[in-house]
């Protein structure tokens, strides 16, 4: 996925979930931040971000911020953390067969019980539904999700495993906003709960993937597969490369 015109500026604060105050060519913007997760170890003051100008003269706000880089002992590391680009990317990156088939039917926004998934799917009899996770926190070269506990995630973990069981295929794919990583892993530290609905969800049959992105400022796009470790000793390994 490719952003429209995009420029630097550097991170004051963030008010509340919405919006953040951006210094650009020395005038704070208010700024619409495209993440309304708390990406504390992310929005830090002084940090570099990156900001999508919107060509909509009628919007409260110019800008929106999609990308921060974070400052690291081994380097700078650029994250994008636009919360609706990794449904983009996984979208096209489906379509266009990455999924080891086209898709007839690749439909998002499909509701299934009590969930609604971000990906229903049909290709000849085989049909399934796949949720995608952003992911933004880097720990050690360890992408790890949740960032905060998410009781809607550990909901759709037990959902797809019913669908699961109900004869669709079914998945959940990390999606990683920034590239170099060695693997992904659930945050236990951070939410036990979601950790343990991902491992009963792998164990009753639900696909466990994980797509590492190269970032650029104004551009995201499915890199390669990492393997997602599951506990110590169990990982979901990657079939195979992009």
């Amino acid at each position: 996925m490719v952003y429209g015109k995009i420029l630097p500026g550097i991170f004051q604060a963030r008010p509340n979930r919405f919006i953040a105050h951006v210094e650009i060519e020395g005038q704070t913007e208010v700024c619409h931040v495209k993440n309304t997760g708390r990406c504390r170890e992310l929005l830090l003051p002084g940090a570099k971000v990156w900001l999508e100008e919107s060509a909509n003269p009628a919007r409260k706000t110019r800008y929106d911020l999609i990308a921060v880089e974070k400052v690291r002992p081994s380097g700078t590391l650029l994250i994008n953390m636009d919360s609706q680009a990794p449904n983009r990317v996984f979208g096209e990156w489906a379509a266009g067969g990455g999924l080891g088939f086209v898709p007839e039917l690749l439909r998002p926004e499909t509701v299934y019980g009590g969930s609604r998934f971000d990906f229903y799917w049909e290709a000849s009899a085989r049909r399934g539904f796949w949720e995608v996770k952003g992911v933004t926190l880097e720990e050690d070269n360890t992408a790890r999700f949740p960032d905060a506990p998410t009781l809607r995630g550990v909901k759709h973990l037990e959902e797809l495993a019913g669908a699961r069981e109900a004869g669709y295929e079914a998945g959940v794919c990390f999606v990683v906003q920034m590239a170099g990583m060695d693997h992904v892993e659930p945050n236990d530290t951070t939410h036990p709960e979601f950790g343990a609905a991902l491992r009963r969800a792998a164990e009753r049959g639900v696909e466990v993937l994980a797509l590492e992105c190269a970032v650029e400022p104004g551009r995201l796009a499915v890199r390669r597969k990492l393997p997602v470790v599951l506990e110590r000793g169990k990982v979901f390994p990657v079939s195979a490369d992009i």
